[in-house]
């Protein structure tokens, strides 16, 4: 289990952390309208799935706005942003933002995407910043779950990965 810290201070895990060349949980979170969002609803896509506590913070909003412009122009792929924020909160900074085509996603109400990929801070009820890519077929090709809350994930790496598939 990838230990995580945020701030210096270590953080549990809950969940079972996917793994590469497993094929990805399901999971049901909330879009920005309140409808319910599954796996499913990207079927057929190549998804690179950036996982931050919330947007609204500096580290959160550079990585959402980084793949957002370094990943989306990928064929066939789509860039899903999960945090815990209320899907009211992740609208208004889209909006802040000027950013129409986001995909941002909540975990909030019953964190199945956070358990379901092992990435749940414990102790702050927060999604451990993460990111993690699937081929078309939800195959894990990518996974990094950032030791340090407050640093920044591996970007090249994550858009290297998605456009190797």
């Amino acid at each position: 289990m990838t230990q995580v810290t945020f701030k210096g201070t270590p953080m549990t895990l809950i969940g079972e952390q996917v793994k590469e060349g497993t094929v990805a949980p399901d999971f049901s979170v909330l879009a920005n309208d309140l409808s319910v969002r599954t796996l499913a609803d990207f079927e057929g896509k190549k998804k690179l799935i950036s996982v931050v506590p919330s947007i609204d913070t500096g580290v959160c909003s550079t990585q959402t706005r980084t793949f957002n412009e370094n990943a989306s122009g990928i064929d066939n792929a789509v860039v899903i942003t999960i945090s815990c924020d209320l899907p009211f909160a992740q609208a208004k900074w889209c909006a802040a933002n000027g950013l129409e085509n986001v995909v941002t996603l909540s975990d909030h109400k019953d964190l199945s995407f956070g358990t379901s990929y092992g990435v749940v801070m414990e102790e702050l009820r927060l999604l451990a910043r993460s990111v993690f890519v699937l081929d078309a077929d939800n195959k894990v090709v990518y996974t990094e779950i950032v030791p340090e809350g407050t640093d920044h994930p591996d970007y090249d790496k994550a858009v290297e990965a998605l456009k190797s598939i």
